[in-house]
């Protein structure tokens, strides 16, 4: 039964926000705290299981908190102005070019493997650009979605590490037979991004204007802009997404540290930190408090078994003499099997029951690592409820879950598809 509550939780979940009957952070605490109810769970175990969830978001939660804070302020002291200036001058107008330009510089950008970082930079870059050509949030919110799925298949992303550790295999077994099925899917990006240009382009037209961002802002954004120190804005950011990358400082401490630093530098008076802390509180807020409530949400399913028995579920769905299938229909499904489990869930749940199976049934246990990389939690993450940076990415782009999921779900589960042929073709997985 903990399954069917499982499952029941789920769907709920989904059609509550997808029908825009509950909002997302009502939804995520109040639908999982039922289901524990109706399973027999009394106040204190569910409390207890949704406290587990919060305190294994909060270093998160904490990293978001603070991280929003400080591209906010860069945002107003102008520190992206040059480079919202140099693409539109190169774009020319061209909602084609722009929407291109998205994609490209997202998969860039996505190299280290880094969700949260990646949409930062690339939200904080072209969301001012959208909004001044009137091109679609949804549509930037979708291909920077897009972008980031196969680049997220890189040996050291959280993702992939934890199938190798689960499999006990390296990259050179785990990520280099994918490399073909990786390049198929960045094509399919490339070429759903020219699809939205396209759309763009035909919707808007191409917009001539000599883009001088300082003359599309109010009073109150000019005064906040800082000219005279963009150098020091744009050393104490690179320094800041260097150590990130080195991981030697903790990323939620290092974020508070650097708000922090970027208020002083920036607005030394107090009545403006706290003008520009009320500015952006209630988007802070929107983003810490859904990651928070996706602890509840991510705490009560784990810690509840009810994620392990839909695991057990799923595979006894799967016939002995069909066990060559497994790693093929693993690939297509693993996109929507990122609506229903968390990577940890996943890949320490549901691939070690799998990768069993396979071993026992004469079929290559790494196929099934390599099969779930190809949409679960890499092309699924920034659509799953299940993780922060979704939330992230629907605070940056300014768009609703409901509406992102509705909207893009064809077309990332079309990049996994794409790359399960690629694989099927290349060996990396067997039929």
């Amino acid at each position: 039964m903990l399954a069917f509550y499982g499952f029941a939780t789920i769907i709920v979940f989904l059609v509550l926000i997808a029908t825009k009957r509950l909002s997302v952070i009502t939804a995520l605490v109040l639908v999982p705290v039922l289901f524990a109810f109706i399973a027999g769970f009394d106040y204190k175990e569910t409390g207890t299981m949704a406290l587990a969830g919060i305190k294994q978001v909060a270093p998160t939660g904490v990293l978001l908190m603070f991280a929003v804070l400080y591209f906010s302020i860069m945002l107003d002291a102008g520190l992206f102005d040059p480079v919202v200036a140099f693409i539109v001058r190169t774009a020319k107008g061209d909602p084609l070019k722009v929407m291109m330009g998205t994609a490209l510089l997202t998969m860039i950008v996505h190299l280290d493997g880094d969700g949260t970082a990646t949409f930062m930079i690339v939200l904080s870059t072209f969301l001012p650009i959208y909004k001044r050509l009137g091109m679609s949030r949804l549509m930037l919110a979708g291909i920077v979605a897009l972008s980031v799925g196969p680049m997220h298949l890189v040996p050291w992303s959280g993702t992939s590490v934890r199938a190798m550790s689960t499999l006990n295999t390296d990259a050179g077994h785990m990520f280099n037979p994918n490399i073909p099925a990786m390049l198929g899917g960045l094509a399919w990006v490339l070429f759903v991004a020219y699809i939205f240009g396209r759309r763009e382009r035909k919707r808007l037209g191409i917009i001539e204007f000599d883009y001088r961002h300082t003359e599309n802002l109010d009073d109150e954004q000019k005064r906040l802009r800082r000219p005279k120190i963009i150098l020091i804005n744009a050393a104490l950011t690179i320094s800041l997404i260097t150590i990130l990358l080195m991981g030697k400082v903790p990323a939620p401490v290092l974020f508070i540290a650097a708000a922090i630093i970027a208020l002083l530098i920036n607005y030394s008076k107090l009545p403006d930190q706290q003008k520009v802390m009320k500015a952006h509180g209630s988007n802070i807020f929107l983003v810490s408090g859904m990651i928070f409530a996706a602890g509840v949400y991510s705490g009560i399913l784990t810690e509840s078994k009810m994620i392990e028995a839909m695991a057990n579920e799923l595979v006894s769905l799967i016939p002995k003499e069909h066990a060559s299938s497994i790693p093929a229909i693993t690939a297509v499904l693993s996109l929507p099997a990122s609506l229903l489990f968390t990577p940890d869930a996943y890949y320490y749940g549901v691939v070690p029951v799998l990768s069993h199976t396979c071993t026992q049934l004469g079929v290559d246990p790494l196929e099934v690592g390599r099969a779930s990389l190809l949409g679960q939690m890499t092309v699924g993450f920034p659509l799953s409820p299940l993780t922060a940076s979704t939330f992230l990415l629907m605070g940056l782009a300014e768009v609703e879950l409901g509406d992102h999921q509705k909207f893009i779900f064809k077309w990332a589960w079309g990049t996994t598809i794409v790359m399960t042929i690629v694989a099927l073709l290349t060996g990396s997985i067997h039929l």
